[in-house]
This record gives C-alpha cells, sequence and structure tokens, in this order.
C-alpha cells in the first residue's frame, strides 16, 4: 500500500527486530535513524561537510582560480553533501528506513519528517528536491513516552506490539539461545512472564533481558531454575536497582518455586 507502518508497544517487545526481520525477508537494505533530544535535520537527512568545502575554496585559491562566484556556486555541489539516514533510505537501492523510537524526538522533527513520508522526497535549498526512485519501505518505531503527532498517525498503519505469550517467548528463546536446556528455558520463560503482570515493577523485563538471563544461567552450567543463582544474576534480567530490591529474599524465592511448577 506504500504506507508507513507504525509499531507501538512496552520496551523489549521487538518492534525493531520486527523492522530487522522485514528488511532481510523483502530483501532490502537496512536503513536505521535512531530519534533522541535534540535531533536536527543534520542528523537525520543532510549536511554540508564544511571542511571539504574549505578545503576546496583553499585548493582553487592555489591554483589561481579568481572568479569568487563561481568558488560560491562549487561549494554547494553534490559531492560536499553528506547523506544522513533519512536520505540514504530515498537514493540507491531499495531500503526500509526504521525511524527507531520516534516518540524520543522532539515534536518540531515530526512536522519535517511529514514531508519524507508524504512524498518521499527531501528538499535541500541549495540543490533542489530529491526524490526517491524506489519509496522506501517505513517502519516507525515508538515506546509511548510521548503520544506521536496526529499528521504522523494518519499517514501510518497501525500496529500495537505486546509482549509475547509464553509458548511464543519459548520459541523465541529456543531460536536465538538454542544451547539453554530445555527445562531452564522454560522455567525462565515463565518466571520472566510473571514479572509483567500487574504494575509491581517499574521496568518489567523484555524479550531481548529473557534471552539475555537464560544465557547467562547457561554460563553458569544451571540446567534449571534455582534461587541462588537467580539473585546473582538478576542484573541481567532487570535493570532498575528499586526492581532488583523488591526481588530479593524470599519473593525471589517463591516466584522461582511458581515459575518451576509453571514450567512443569
Amino acid at each position: 500500500m506504500g504506507r508507513p507502518i507504525l509499531l507501538e508497544g512496552e520496551p523489549g517487545t521487538g518492534k525493531t527486530e520486527i523492522a530487522k526481520v522485514l528488511a532481510a525477508q523483502l530483501p532490502r537494505r537496512l536503513v536505521r535513524l535512531q530519534c533522541h533530544d535534540g535531533m536536527d535535520l543534520a542528523s537525520a537527512a543532510y549536511e554540508w561537510n564544511h571542511a571539504r568545502q574549505l578545503m576546496a575554496i583553499r585548493l582553487a585559491e592555489a591554483a589561481g582560480e579568481a572568479d569568487r562566484s563561481a568558488l560560491e556556486r562549487g561549494l554547494y555541489d553534490r559531492r560536499f553533501l553528506e547523506p544522513r539516514p533519512l536520505l540514504q533510505a530515498i537514493e540507491g537501492s531499495p531500503a526500509l528506513l526504521l525511524i527507531d523510537e520516534l516518540d524520543r524526538a522532539d515534536e518540531p522533527f515530526e512536522a519535517f519528517l511529514l514531508e519524507v513520508l508524504a512524498d518521499f522526497q527531501i528538499t535541500v535549498p541549495e540543490l533542489g528536491t530529491i526524490r526517491a526512485h524506489t519509496p522506501p519501505v517505513v517502519v516507525i518505531t515508538s515506546n509511548r513516552t510521548r503520544e506521536v503527532h496526529d499528521a504522523i498517525r494518519r499517514r501510518c498503519l497501525y500496529h500495537w506490539v505486546d509482549y509475547p505469550d509464553a509458548a511464543r517467548e519459548r520459541a523465541i528463546l529456543a531460536r536465538r539461545a538454542p544451547d539453554v536446556p530445555a527445562a531452564l528455558s522454560a522455567q525462565v520463560v515463565a518466571f520472566a512472564q510473571g514479572l509483567r503482570g500487574g504494575d509491581t515493577f517499574f521496568k518489567p523485563p523484555g524479550v531481548a533481558e529473557t534471552v539475555d538471563w537464560a544465557r547467562a544461567l547457561t554460563a553458569l552450567n544451571r540446567r534449571e531454575l534455582e534461587p541462588d543463582a537467580a539473585e546473582a544474576t538478576l542484573g541481567v534480567l532487570l535493570k532498575y536497582q528499586d526492581d532488583i530490591a523488591r526481588l530479593r529474599g524470599a519473593e525471589l524465592a517463591r516466584r522461582v518455586e511458581e515459575a518451576r511448577e509453571a514450567a512443569s
């Protein structure tokens, strides 16, 4: 349909991985724009290489070039333009453009993004408008730290990415970490699934943390989930001290026992 896909969901549910797999399957080259606070045109679309422009001026002067108007016109030649992810996705071979964590960018950036999503073109004042010969497939992700503007949403197909159920998470773990023993894999998944229910934890573990935790326990030669190993490796699964402190001791032992029972 030629429409961007907006993927929203909690951190760690696999939104970025969806874009990577889609790029591999199409296949298209993956161009990733990682959004952040204060992101501007120079970091997202293009930037003039001022060092090369200055070098070109000095070389022209050393060669005896006296026509300053010609020098000025030559400064904004295409060879001095450094493409950033948005321009890289529009030019060249067919691409998949991943605009990752758009909710981290400032709202004014979304206004510029509208031109790219509407017409797949970027206007460079000194050169003109650069249009895509083959429009990129666009995937936008958001963790909902703020609401993405309605103008962006209207141009997108929307999909909410939730945490996988236990069966799917076990399948992911088997594919990403095939050396993890089957019993440990099932228990780790049951434990992680239990942490995601309710609002007890500030940052419940995502799928990536589940995979990392299973690998860490396997590296300790554990074939089943046990309280001592779980407590020693909680920093792999949880990333906030308050969450780790809330889970230690008797609460951890209880949850480990519940996970072993659920996986049996």
